[in-house]
């Protein structure tokens, strides 16, 4: 991908910096440094996070889709990890409807992953956001997904869960977010579906359980405020 041009530079942000999202403070751990390349104006907008299964199912994509589309079509900033399945679709959907996007890489900002998502993340930086934590060089490392959750789950005023299984990465987005006090929403699935195992488990552990896009924005009382302030 193009890393940089003369009038879209990746940039940095350091954690005294007063550009720096305010919502990554209510972490323990607050990236000390940033790495943005796109709109910078994206991180002090709202946010809401949707996450799902790298492997879904048609009708998983489907729901993503939706749910981006109208989440983005409320003024929110969709947010999510630019990896296959759920987020990539995410992304897309909301590049197609004209919304506003962010992606939060696992990588450094001159690397993208998954290597087909490199077109997506040009377009996300030219119409959106990408971001991270890692510096310049740095490549796909089984550690570096989780740490980008709590990103992910930090910036957020909620999570969408769309669809996980048991073991599912979007399962820690959606605790940490919890633990953070983020709302945390999912979509139910047939109890027998192991794609849904780690929805249905999130919404017995107190997620709220939706099925329209409705279902989100009336769980922010935040948002009007937000929005319209």
């Amino acid at each position: 991908m193009q890393t940089s041009t003369p009038s879209n530079p990746i940039i940095s942000i350091c954690l005294q910096d007063k550009s720096y999202p305010p919502r990554l403070l209510d972490l323990y751990d607050p990236p000390k440094t940033l790495y943005i390349y796109g709109d910078i104006n994206l991180i002090t907008l709202p946010m809401i996070a949707i996450v799902g299964s790298r492997r879904a199912s048609a009708q998983g994509l489907e729901n993503a889709a939706i749910f981006a589309k109208s989440l983005a079509a409320a003024g929110l900033v969709v947010v999510s990890g630019l990896a296959r399945g759920v987020d990539g679709v995410a992304h897309k959907a909301t590049l197609g409807s004209m919304g506003l996007t962010l992606a939060v890489c696992g990588t450094g900002l001159d690397a993208v992953y998954p290597k087909e998502h490199t077109g997506l993340a040009n377009a996300i930086s030219q119409n959106g956001l990408l971001l991270s934590e890692l510096p310049l060089g740095a490549g796909p490392q089984a550690f570096h997904f989780p740490r980008r959750n709590r990103l992910i789950a930090a910036l957020a005023l909620g999570v969408v869960v769309i669809e996980a299984a048991e073991k599912s990465g979007s399962l820690i987005t959606a605790r940490l977010a919890a633990e953070l006090g983020r709302e945390v929403f999912a979509l139910p699935g047939p109890i027998k579906d192991p794609l849904y195992s780690g929805c249905n488990r999130l919404i017995q552990e107190g997620a709220k359980l939706v099925c329209h896009p409705n279902d989100v924005l009336e769980e922010l009382p935040i948002l009007e405020k937000t929005l319209f302030k």
